[in-house]
């Protein structure tokens, strides 16, 4: 009887198709390039990316960089099985991060690891990583998609994503020079953002037994709809009222909410805290169902989630009006939400 002849092993039969890798890459090509600014070489398919930032274009330029994901937001995309909102998400958690620092963002990188490469979950994916992109004006020079099979379900996958800006050092955010009465200018979140989906899902999904395509009357969607509202972009409101007004700090609401993340522009030595006048804002009614439905503390909520103000400015009180006003000129609302007090590094809402 002869030897029974050995069947030869492939990439694939590990799990990993590098042919659906290849067409994904084409398949988000054109995505990718229209993100390009005048200040990048080359093109796809390089080992790095390459960029050419204009350094005589600042005094002495200083390169800012941000490194972030999107959390368990991911499970409810893979719940609704819809995955075009996510690459927003990724974009937007790092250059608002970014934005903060008072620098503008100049180009962006992803990594996507996937159980199985499914190249059209991939198109949505990066495709949504490459429109928020653009819209943030940074460019998406390189990125990793790396299928591990047996490591992540089949139709699952993570991502990360980072950024990089520039700003001239002397302008670097924030000023040591916040003081005592200087206004607190809140921008409004579109929701949830990518923050608190651990304690939202299990009081949505765990504790009121939702499913993601149950409609809420309060909402005027389904609750799988209202929780996959991409986090907003911000570069865009931000970078033009630089040059014009005396912006001493900004804080991107994540997550910690208000109480970690908006001292976090105060001067490290300075005796300073912040009050927030609950009531100057619209909170959306997400947070009060979830506040409802998980019977949650008020505390807990303004330190889990962003309650409605994804961004927050600090500027000398007598330009706040001209800065709220100059946003509104442009579609986007603001509001005077509170001030710099003196006193300990802490926040303090009032009307809780």
């Amino acid at each position: 009887m002869g030897a029974e002849k050995k069947k030869n092993m492939t990439y694939r039969d590990a799990g990993v198709d590098v042919d659906a890798g290849n067409k994904s890459v084409e398949e988000i090509k054109d995505a990718v390039r229209a993100t390009y600014r005048p200040e990048v070489l080359g093109d796809l398919g390089g080992f790095g990316g390459l960029f050419a930032p204009r350094f005589r274009d600042f005094k002495e330029p200083v390169l800012v960089s941000g490194t972030d994901g999107v959390g368990t937001k991911l499970e409810v995309a893979f719940m609704m099985d819809r995955h075009d909102t996510i690459g927003q998400d990724l974009v937007a958690m790092c250059v608002n991060d970014v934005l903060a620092q008072g620098a503008e963002p100049l180009f962006f990188l992803d990594y996507l690891a996937v159980g199985k490469l499914v190249p059209s979950q991939v198109k949505d994916i990066v495709s949504g990583v490459a429109l928020a992109c653009r819209e943030s004006g940074c460019s998406l020079i390189g990125g990793e998609t790396a299928e591990m099979p047996s490591f992540y379900k089949e139709g699952e996958y993570d991502v990360a994503g980072f950024c990089v800006g520039i700003a001239d050092r002397a302008k670097l955010l924030p000023s040591p020079d916040i003081i005592d009465g200087d206004a607190i200018i809140g921008l409004p979140s579109s929701g949830l953002h990518s923050n608190g989906f651990s304690l939202a899902r299990k009081i949505c999904f765990d504790h009121m037994g939702l499913d993601v395509t149950d409609y809420i009357d309060d909402l005027e969607r389904t609750i799988g709809e209202e929780l996959l509202k991409p986090t907003r972009l911000y570069p865009n409101a931000i970078l033009p009222l630089l040059p014009k007004f005396n912006i001493k700090g900004i804080a991107h609401i994540t997550g910690g909410g208000f109480y970690d993340n908006l001292p976090r522009v105060l001067p490290s030595r300075a005796e300073l805290g912040m009050e927030i006048e609950l009531g100057a804002w619209p909170i959306f009614p997400i947070f009060a169902l979830l506040q409802r439905w998980g019977n949650v503390e008020d505390k807990e909520m303004f330190r889990t989630f962003n309650m409605g103000i994804g961004l927050a400015l600090v500027a000398p009180p007598g330009e706040a009006d001209a800065i709220i006003s100059e946003l509104r000129s442009h579609c986007e609302a603001a509001y005077r939400i509170g001030s710099v007090v003196g006193g300990k590094r802490v926040v303090k809402i009032n009307g809780l």
